[in-house]
């Protein structure tokens, strides 16, 4: 009941209005939130008022009807999902007052939110990354840097991967390159052994780094040290590439998993060969590929829109 006496079940905009007061007095909801709430349930009343049945009457099939056409619309899942929580407040309350006697928001999902994709470089930026040189860093510096960010983009290695390389092959090492094989060993995900190939870019930075690296060495089997001797962890990668991103120019920062997916996408566009990236990922499963052939597609819509005809806009446009 409300201080105007018992609420009409025949007055849509009354409960509205009554519910909206509840949360605002009653349990003092922030005035944003109290805002939110209204625009929701405006958007429910729409929807019941075209369906034709007062909010009391609406079922589950009507609010799964209305969820589809807001996805239909471009509303995200997670947009959704807020509304529906607004909603099903709103249902909830409706049942303490006893003015229905179901819930028909309480066993409804929201859409499943996509996986996003996972961030790539433009070849242009790629390359760019690879070929800057830091030219205020110690020479040894610059040479394992760019040592790092060649084998990262080159062979697609995952940050595990490459902390994990030592110099050379022994029972112990958890991954080394052969020079002369122009290959790199590496132990995955689940323990798993893998051979990648190594390009002549890469083969020439880590030739320069290996002469570099005299300078450093200590006892440390490790391929990449730092200058006291010790083995490089992962957050020292990560800090040293998004700062030699930033001084490259670019407008993203690099991370190192960004590259791996660089490369993944890169040798996709070229050779489409789904297979072949699967084993040079070492992906166990080739669904966990296929993400790349969705960021494959962009790039050819990107190029389909910069240059197809009846893609810029209409006639007489180019």
């Amino acid at each position: 009941m409300n201080a105007a006496g018992p609420l009409r079940t025949d007055d849509d905009a009354g409960l509205v209005a009554a519910y909206l007061e509840h949360v605002r007095v009653g349990k003092r909801l922030a005035e944003r939130t109290v805002a939110l709430y209204t625009e929701d349930l405006r958007k429910l009343a729409g929807f019941a008022r075209e369906a034709g049945v007062a909010l009391p009457q609406v079922q589950m099939h009507h609010v799964r009807r209305w969820i589809a056409q807001m996805h239909s619309g471009g509303r995200s899942p997670r947009g959704i999902a807020l509304v529906l929580s607004g909603w099903r407040g709103f249902y909830t309350w409706l049942a303490r007052q006893g003015i229905t006697q179901h819930h028909p928001v309480r066993d409804v999902r929201a859409p499943k939110a996509g996986k996003p994709l996972p961030k790539a470089l433009a070849v242009d930026d790629a390359v760019r990354l690879a070929e800057h040189t830091q030219a205020d860093d110690h020479p040894g510096l610059e040479a394992r840097d760019a040592c790092i960010t060649e084998l990262l983009y080159g062979c697609g290695l995952r940050i595990g991967e490459l902390v994990g390389l030592d110099v050379a092959a022994s029972a112990s090492a958890r991954g080394w390159i052969d020079l002369d094989a122009g290959e790199a060993h590496v132990l995955g995900k689940g323990c798993k052994r893998r051979s990648v190939p190594v390009g002549r870019a890469a083969l020439a930075a880590l030739r320069r780094w290996l002469e570099a690296r005299t300078a450093w060495a200590g006892g440390d089997a490790a391929l990449f040290i730092g200058q006291r001797g010790q083995r490089l962890t992962p957050q020292h990668i990560r800090v040293r590439l998004k700062r030699r991103s930033l001084q490259a120019g670019l407008t993203t920062p690099v991370h190192p998993h960004m590259l791996r997916h660089s490369f993944a996408s890169h040798v996709l566009q070229s050779s489409g060969d789904l297979r072949a990236v699967q084993e040079l990922l070492g992906h166990a499963n080739i669904g966990t590929t296929q993400v790349y052939t969705r960021l494959d597609f962009q790039h050819l819509a990107q190029v389909y829109d910069a240059a197809h005809p009846r893609a810029r806009g209409g006639p007489g446009k180019s």
